[in-house]
C-alpha cells in the first residue's frame, strides 16, 4: 500500500475542490442561460401568436342582418368570418342568418341586447330611431363616393356618434357601407323635385331620409322591402329610394322603369356587438374583431365600388332607364336638411360642418 506526504495530499484535496467549484459554476450559467433561452422562446412564441390573441377562449358567435345572400353585406359577413378564424388561429368562428331569418331589425337589436345573438349588421336608418345622432349619415350628398364615406368612418365625430350605443348595451364596432341610394320610378323619368310631386315612394322608416323625400313634395311608405316588389308592381307606390346592389338582387328591375342615379346619400350599416360580451374579452380578443370587421368593410367598399358601373349597364340590359342627377337639382332641399337637422344634436351638427 503507497501512502502519500501530507502536503501531497493536501495539494490534491487543493485541486480537487478549485475543480468542483468550477463545474458547480458552470452548471449555474448554464441553468442562467437555459432560462434566459426559454425567455426567448416564450416571448417568440407570443409573437408569433399575436394573431391569435391573448386568450385560450375558444367562440362560436352568431351574426345576423337583413340583405339576401347575393348582397354585398352579407359577403362581407361571410369574410368577417374568415378574418376571425384567421385571426384568432380557429378560436373565433362565426355563424350568420342573413335575410331578416330572424326577424327585423328591430328584433334582431332586442336579441343582441339579451345576448342571444351575437352581433348584427343593422342600418344606420333603424338605428337613427333610438339614436337621433345616426341621422347624420344621411345628410344628402355630404360624400361623392363611397371610398370618401368609408374614409370618414374614421372620423372622431363618426366614432362618438357610435359611442351613443353604449347606453343602450350595445357596441357599434365600425360601419359598413353598400352602394349609395338612388331613386327608382315606376313609369316616369324624373327629373326636378317638381316631378316628384304628389308620388307615393317606398323610403326606410327613418325621420332623415323621410323628410328629404317630403321636402320634394313626395310622400313616404316605410313598407318592409319583402312588400315592395309587389306594391309597386300594382301600382300601390310609384317607386322607392334603393341603391342598385338591392335593386339587381330584389330584382326591383322588373317592375319600375326609371332609374335616376342621384347617390344623394350613402347607406352604412352598423357593425352591432352585445356589450357585455365584448366588454368581458381580453384586450387581445377585442382586437382581434375589430380588425377582422375592418377587413371586411375594406373589402366591401372596393368591391362596391369596382361595382358602379357594371351594375348600371346590368340594369340598362335589363330595360330599364338608368340616368343621372347632378346634387344641383336638390340644392333646396339640401338647406332645408341642414337647417332643420343641424340643430338637433350637436354630433349632426359637427358631421354636417366637418364633411359638407
Amino acid at each position: 500500500m503507497k501512502f502519500f506526504p501530507k502536503a501531497t495530499i493536501g495539494g490534491i484535496i487543493v485541486k480537487v475542490m478549485k475543480r468542483l467549484s468550477a463545474f458547480l459554476m458552470l452548471s449555474v450559467m448554464a441553468g442562467a442561460l437555459g432560462a434566459c433561452g426559454d425567455a426567448e422562446t416564450d416571448a417568440d412564441s407570443g409573437s408569433a401568436e399575436g394573431g391569435g390573441g391573448d386568450s385560450e377562449e375558444t367562440y362560436s358567435f352568431k351574426l345576423a342582418h337583413i340583405t339576401p345572400t347575393s348582397h354585398m353585406w352579407h359577403e362581407a359577413a361571410e369574410r368577417f368570418g374568415e378574418e376571425l378564424e384567421e385571426m384568432s388561429d380557429g378560436r373565433m368562428t362565426l355563424e350568420i342568418y342573413p335575410a331578416s331569418q330572424l326577424g327585423t331589425e328591430g328584433d334582431m337589436v332586442q336579441q343582441i341586447e339579451a345576448g342571444s345573438i351575437d352581433f348584427g349588421l343593422i342600418t344606420a336608418a333603424y338605428l337613427s330611431s333610438r339614436s337621433n345622432a345616426f341621422s347624420a349619415w344621411f345628410t344628402p350628398y355630404a360624400f361623392e363616393t363611397l371610398e370618401e364615406a368609408h374614409e370618414a368612418r374614421q372620423s372622431d365625430v363618426a366614432k362618438d356618434i357610435l359611442g351613443t350605443l353604449e347606453e343602450q348595451g350595445l357596441i357599434g364596432l365600425d360601419y359598413l357601407f353598400a352602394g349609395q341610394r338612388v331613386m327608382l320610378f315606376r313609369d316616369r323619368e324624373v327629373q326636378s323635385p317638381e316631378d316628384m310631386e304628389g308620388l307615393t315612394l317606398r323610403v326606410t322608416p327613418s325621420p332623415p331620409l323621410q323628410d328629404f323625400y317630403r321636402y320634394t313634395g313626395a310622400a313616404s311608405e316605410g313598407l318592409p322591402l319583402p312588400e315592395v316588389y309587389a306594391a309597386v308592381q300594382t301600382g300601390v307606390i310609384d317607386g322607392m329610394d334603393m341603391d342598385l346592389d338591392a335593386t339587381i338582387t330584389n330584382n326591383y328591375h322588373e317592375v319600375v322603369d326609371y332609374g335616376a342615379v342621384t347617390n344623394h346619400m350613402v347607406w352604412p350599416s352598423v357593425a352591432l356587438v352585445n356589450q357585455d360580451l365584448f366588454e368581458g374579452m381580453t384586450e387581445g380578443d377585442q382586437q382581434i374583431i375589430r380588425d377582422a370587421f375592418e377587413a371586411a368593410a375594406d373589402h366591401a367598399v372596393t368591391t362596391r365600388s369596382a361595382q358602379e358601373e357594371d351594375f348600371k349597364q346590368q340594369l340598362t340590359d335589363a330595360g330599364m332607364t338608368i340616368y343621372e342627377l347632378d346634387s344641383e337639382v336638390f340644392a333646396e332641399q339640401i338647406e332645408q336638411f341642414d337647417e332643420n337637422y343641424g340643430p338637433q344634436d350637436p354630433l349632426i351638427q359637427e358631421f354636417i360642418d366637418t364633411f359638407r
